[in-house]
């Protein structure tokens, strides 16, 4: 299934951040979930609220975004997020 996110929003997927031991154990659920995520989707801009919005970010960059932004979704099992160009704080390059 494809998400196509509609004007000025985006979906974007978490990157794992499990934590690994010296000893190769996977701490994984220890901490917050961080706010670095991969972007899968983009919409196309346009006016938002009377404003012309163009789009700054593209699929596949790595992006940091306000902790509690968006809305969470699943898909085949996986889990995304959807929120507001405006949300995203930085490219992570």
């Amino acid at each position: 299934m494809k998400v196509t996110p509609l004007f000025d929003r985006v979906v974007i997927k978490n990157i794992d951040n499990a934590e690994t031991t010296k000893s190769g154990i996977v701490l994984a659920g220890a901490k917050d979930k961080q706010q670095i995520a991969e972007i899968i989707a983009v919409g196309n801009g346009g006016s938002v609220d009377g404003k012309q919005i163009d789009m700054q970010v593209k699929v596949g960059q790595k992006v940091l975004y306000t902790k509690y932004a968006g809305s969470d979704f699943k898909i085949d099992g996986d889990e995304f997020t959807i929120l507001r160009q405006n949300d995203i704080l930085a490219i992570i390059e």
